[in-house]
């Protein structure tokens, strides 16, 4: 292994580790502690991308088909969701989130969004080490996002 391929293999643990620590963390504060991570992930999904098939949110999620038609049976029967005909096939039909839905998803990020604020104001960070977080978080995005 090259200093850059070792390098690159510490970077990988070291952010493995940190990252899940802090997604443990978050993943504690939701505005209905009933609700499961992976509904909860859907949710986000529909606020922010809009109506999608069950097939399309299946593979998004990476679950069956059938596993995400139980999950959408639940949310539409708690009334964070809605199945929605298509308008030229009508075998096909598309879940929207509701209002209820997307408020459930605003205040579990605004929960989130607090508890990491405060976890930060508890180190007193300089405005330059909260810049670097900004500027790793850029990166983790670029990372993700790929």
């Amino acid at each position: 292994m090259s200093a850059s391929d070792e390098a690159l293999h510490l970077t990988a643990t070291d952010l493995r580790m940190a990252v899940f620590r802090l997604a443990r963390r978050l993943r504690c504060a939701r505005a209905i502690d009933a609700m499961s991570d992976a509904q909860l992930a859907v949710l986000a999904t529909l606020r922010m991308h809009g109506r999608r098939t069950i097939s399309a949110l299946a593979e998004r999620e990476r679950v069956t088909a059938p596993s995400m038609t139980s999950m959408i049976n639940g949310l539409e029967e708690q009334g964070y969701v809605v199945r929605i005909p298509d308008d030229e096939d009508r075998r096909r039909v598309h879940v929207d989130i509701t209002e209820t839905g997307t408020a459930i998803v605003a205040e579990t990020i605004q929960r989130r969004d607090d508890l990491l604020a405060d976890m930060l104001a508890e180190l007193d960070f300089t405005d330059d080490e909260l810049a670097t977080l900004r500027e790793a978080s850029a990166l983790i995005r670029k990372v993700v996002d790929r």
